[in-house]
């Protein structure tokens, strides 16, 4: 499969940069706001880059932050499900930054990042350039399409809906499921690990199979899973469909996706093809775009290796990635574990910014779980660096012992809050 056009024109705009070869970049951009002190830009206003855009100025106002974002609305991805089950409003999932410049002093560019210029220090876009002192790359995942034969970046998705971005995806989806006939069957492919939110495609199918049994009598769903098992909080999404959908989930692991054809709306595991009213296909993933095009992706072409106390790309100086994009070892891709890292990596910013000793991480992350429109599970951890890498910290977590309605209500809270500290 071939990239799209788009992204064609951004890579290419990559090898000529020195994000990728090392060399100085010829540009005749403007910059658009000229330097006049220490600065730190952030590219990427999710999970992870809201966050430390915030906590640098909470830290160190004297130090000016830009945030660099295409979109003025923020869309998030966790709860996102909840949408395509039919009991949470995509709405309910938006938030703007404007409280981040307002309340903080962060500076808000919209606009699209090409290259970036790690030997000049510059991050080039449509409209013009910014230097900076500090980079930060929060860019979140994008989708190996490549790995899937008959897959088209742009077209495949207008029928075969990923919705591992929430916004336009969520809907479609959404809407496939409200338009299928009774008793259709919902395929649903995962992709083999790491990618974004691990317990995350578990969910989905509860939340699927919950809007089936609601409203499509006689209706199954088909879980191809291309790990070998359940990846995350096992037992109890088990319990869950043992519960509240037995018959319905059809779990099959050990099945990769290989092949989707939209015309037939089918997906084919090397083994047998099988077809859906609705197919949800969640493609395999890597680091987003932008750190492809800044060269600080490893060798494995997928994610971006760090110095796990500061988030500092051990491929380019000066330069941060922190949230899905990143190895953070134990730590899984969540919006949680963004939040997280974003205010280790702001704090460790500031004391590298003024000579002063870096501070040890601690982080925490957990994953809120719906089975249905009111119980959740979750699953918690500590995590610490040690001899460089991030471990749990032993007995410091665990899953919820069952299905639970206040684990709901907890989620519901968390949600609230977290998009509450992102934008304001």
């Amino acid at each position: 499969m071939t990239m799209n056009r788009r992204s064609f024109i951004k890579l290419m705009g990559a090898v000529t940069g020195a994000g990728l070869a090392g060399a100085p970049m010829i540009s005749s951009a403007a910059e658009i706001l000229p330097k006049k002190g220490r600065r730190v830009v952030v590219v990427g206003g999710g999970y992870g880059g809201s966050i430390v855009a915030k906590y640098i100025r909470m830290n160190d106002p004297s130090i000016e932050v830009v945030l660099i974002d295409r979109d003025k609305t923020y869309i998030s991805c966790p709860f996102s499900n909840l949408v395509i089950g039919g009991s949470r409003k995509l709405d309910e999932n938006k938030i703007t930054r404007e409280g981040l410049a307002s309340h903080h002093g962060v500076k808000l560019v919209y606009d699209e990042v090409t290259a970036v210029d790690t030997a000049a220090k510059k991050v080039v876009m449509s409209g013009g350039t910014l230097s900076y002192d500090r980079l930060v790359l929060s860019p979140g995942i994008d989708f190996r399409f490549d790995e899937i034969e008959g897959y088209d970046a742009v077209e495949t998705p207008k029928v075969i809906p990923h919705a591992w971005k929430a916004g336009p995806q969520t809907l479609l989806l959404r809407k496939q499921l409200e338009d299928m006939t009774a008793g259709g069957t919902v395929v649903l492919s995962i992709p083999v690990t790491p990618f974004r939110c691990p317990p995350g495609p578990y969910e989905r199918i509860s939340q699927i199979a919950w809007f089936l049994k609601n409203n499509k009598p006689g209706s199954k769903i088909i879980a191809l899973d291309a790990n070998p098992d359940i990846v995350s909080k096992k037992g109890l999404f088990l319990k869950g469909w043992k519960k509240h959908y037995e018959g319905m989930v059809e779990y099959r692991p050990a099945n990769k996706v290989i092949k989707v054809d939209a015309g037939k709306r089918s997906v084919d595991t090397g083994v047998e093809e099988i077809a859906g009213a609705v197919v949800n296909l969640i493609p395999p993933q890597k680091a987003g775009l932008i750190a492809h095009v800044a060269g600080v992706v490893g060798e494995d072409k997928k994610w971006c290796p760090v110095n796990q106390v500061t988030f500092e790309s051990t491929i380019a100086k000066d330069v941060h990635i922190i949230g899905d994009a990143a190895i953070a070892g134990a730590m899984p891709k969540s919006g949680y574990s963004a939040n997280s890292q974003a205010k280790v990596c702001a704090l460790n910013i500031v004391q590298l910014m003024n000579d002063k000793e870096l501070i040890d991480p601690s982080h925490v992350n957990v994953c809120y779980s719906y089975l249905t429109d009111k119980e959740a599970v979750t699953v918690a951890a500590v995590y610490k660096v040690a001899e460089g890498k991030t471990i749990a910290v032993p007995n410091s977590g665990g899953v919820s012992p069952d299905l639970s309605e206040l684990e709901a209500i907890y989620g519901k809270s968390w949600i609230k809050n977290i998009l509450a500290e992102m934008s304001t």
